[in-house]
């Protein structure tokens, strides 16, 4: 998604979705010692997100599944004589926020990459301070297309930043993906469409627009909303007397459960669907009852179904961090594993220590950069995006978000 320190560790889990306790070490300035690890070198792995605010539940899931990923490399000694720690920055959700985090971390010389940021805003606004620094960036939750592929993406494809990855597909498929499940799965036809006008949901609901016309469905009203205001009657009514069967909102979860509500309250009973970037267990509790039906598409498999996640899930859980994972944590554990594995390259082709040119090595050794991960296979194309194109639809039902399509987009 998106435009979207550490705590250690003790686990639960709870109606559906994992609830976690803390335990473990921390610094004041937000670091991790991420256990013990090989000695010698230390290697930093940045996490930059929104830690405070109202995105913070799906910003800590990142960060403690970075943290999990450099335990993890440390307990297994995975590179010989390097002990990774993460630095986690908290960025609100707000570019200008992570532009600065982005310039701390550049003047940290143990960084040598950083797994974030949440928003495609701030992904925008920190792309040049780190590509100038030849500091990788892996994004597990980023979707806006242009961050890998350019401004003009649906024409001309043009990578703009070589140190810029990510492990999250992008709106490019989750829109259209949303589109084909309303039209073709849910037969809704006359959709009413809402955005922020943030990067990630105005360019989200452009996607899905386009695909859901291209089907044949018709848009019936379109609007933009105040992320800052929680007030939406206006707009609930708007789309009551409208007559649409279905609400399409590019956003966030914050202001997508007071929308949610206020929709129904108006007597539209219709469902609200949205990308990512409202796949959250706050969206729920946010909505109420009324978010019964409303929808959500998510990147990749659902995790807790993954064969491949099942390690992560229970080590999470043993680890006792006391914010779920969320949406992103299993994107974000492949995030930080791709920084060690290329850290590992780079280490191996210099006979067993790092370069004085260490980051720009890293950049370059990520690009070749593949293993199985916890959201499955890890590799990157050209433009820096993930391989993996699999997206899954969720429901509301009974309180929980409940897994109903998983696939690819076919255009």
């Amino acid at each position: 998604m998106r435009q979207r320190s550490l705590i250690a560790i003790t686990a639960a889990l709870a109606a559906g979705a994992l609830t976690l306790t803390a335990c473990g070490s921390r610094d004041d300035d937000g670091g991790s010692d991420s256990g013990n690890g090989g000695g010698g070198t230390t290697v930093v792995i940045g996490v930059d997100a929104p830690l405070t605010g109202d995105l913070s539940a799906l910003g800590l899931g990142i960060k403690n599944s970075a943290d999990l990923a450099a335990k993890t490399a440390n307990k297994e000694k995975t590179v010989d004589g390097i002990t990774f720690k993460v630095e986690a920055l908290d960025d609100q959700g707000q570019p200008s926020v992570g532009q600065q985090n982005a310039t701390k971390l550049v003047a940290d010389d143990e960084v040598l990459g950083v797994v974030g940021p949440l928003n495609s805003s701030v992904g925008e606004s920190m792309q040049k301070v780190f590509d100038t620094a030849k500091l990788v960036e892996v994004s597990p939750a980023n979707t806006n297309p242009s961050l890998t592929q350019g401004v003009d993406w649906q024409t001309k494809k043009v990578r703009p930043y070589k140190s810029y990855f990510r492990t999250a597909t992008t709106d490019a498929i989750q829109g259209p993906f949303a589109a084909q499940y309303v039209y073709n799965d849910s037969k809704k036809r006359k959709v009413f469409v809402i955005d922020d006008k943030k990067t990630y949901g105005a360019g989200l609901a452009a996607t899905f627009t386009q695909e859901f016309k291209k089907l044949g469905g018709k848009v019936v009203g379109t609007e933009h909303i105040n992320p800052d205001t929680k007030d939406f009657n206006a707009v609930a009514t708007k789309v009551k007397n409208s007559g649409a069967d279905v609400v399409y909102y590019g956003g966030e979860y914050p202001q997508a459960g007071p929308l949610s509500k206020q929709i129904k309250a108006a007597g539209a009973k219709i469902p609200v669907v949205g990308g990512d970037g409202i796949y959250s267990a706050d969206f729920i509790k946010l909505a109420g009852a009324s978010g019964t039906g409303d929808l959500a598409t998510s990147v990749g498999a659902p995790v807790e179904e993954l064969p491949s996640a099942k390690e992560f899930v229970a080590n999470y859980k043993t680890e006792g961090y006391k914010e779920a994972y969320e949406a992103y944590g299993g994107y974000s554990y492949d995030s930080a594993w791709a920084i060690i594995e290329a850290v590992k390259k780079v280490v191996e082709d210099n006979d067993g220590k790092l370069p004085d040119d260490a980051r720009a090595k890293v950049v370059d050794a990520m690009q070749s950069v593949s293993f199985d991960g916890v959201t499955g296979k890890v590799s990157f194309d050209e433009f820096g995006d993930a391989t993996n194109k699999q997206l899954t639809v969720y429901a509301v039902e009974n309180g929980a978000w409940k897994s109903v399509k998983s696939g690819t987009y076919t255009g």
